[in-house]
């Protein structure tokens, strides 16, 4: 299987409705979001993958050239590599592929949001927190049946309202089923959140015929 550092937790109670995949910010490793999964769905397995690419010794999913201008071929190089982790990671670890949910913060909600967008079949819906659009692809997905919470800080200095409607607008118009939280916040994440993310999985029917 492709190789990444990672650590792969299953159902305490041997029956995993999904598979959560934990995706870190700039920085993060693979145990970074471990703890927060735990919170958002006590059931759920956990796939944690660490970044491959380093930015000042900084792990991160994919490169960058700038603040907010990213390496299209290296980001669409490293979605179709993480993928197809994902898809060897079901075998490995006997988890459900049609029931595998990305919680991604920053850099890993970028990564979530570009593995819908490219490989939309990786995923059956995402929690993203201080997400961008990260990539357009030349033919938009089928993302029917897909569930997308996006939970965004007003004040952010990095991710402005018009770019996180730009990404709402973006999935939307591929057939993603889009709910967006507004933070009164910045870039960081603030505790309201997580009662938010926990209460929107609960609320989803996890099937695999969800996505058609």
């Amino acid at each position: 299987m492709p190789h990444f550092e990672h650590v792969f937790e299953a159902s305490a109670s041997g029956e995993s409705p999904i598979t959560l995949l934990a995706l870190h910010g700039t920085g993060g490793n693979e145990h970074d979001l471990v703890p927060l999964a735990q919170e958002l769905a006590p059931r759920a397995a956990i796939l944690s993958p660490r970044g491959k690419v380093l930015e000042n010794g900084m792990p991160r999913f994919f490169r960058r050239l700038a603040e907010g201008v990213f390496d299209l071929d290296d980001l669409t190089q490293r979605t179709h590599e993480l993928a197809d982790f994902v898809a060897e990671a079901s075998e490995r670890y006997t988890f459900d592929r049609a029931r595998v949910v990305a919680v991604g913060f920053s850099n890993g909600a970028n990564i979530a949001s570009s593995l819908l967008l490219l490989r939309p079949e990786t995923l059956a819906g995402a929690v993203l927190f201080r997400g961008m659009v990260p990539i357009v692809p030349s033919e938009p997905p089928a993302l029917g049946g897909i569930r997308v919470l996006l939970s965004n800080g007003r004040r952010d200095p990095l991710v402005s309202v018009a770019e996180t409607e730009r990404l709402v607008a973006l999935l939307t118009s591929a057939g993603a089923d889009v709910t967006l939280a507004w933070q009164h916040s910045g870039h960081d994440l603030v505790p309201a959140e997580v009662p938010l993310a926990r209460k929107w999985l609960e609320e989803q029917q996890w099937r695999p015929s969800a996505r058609g």
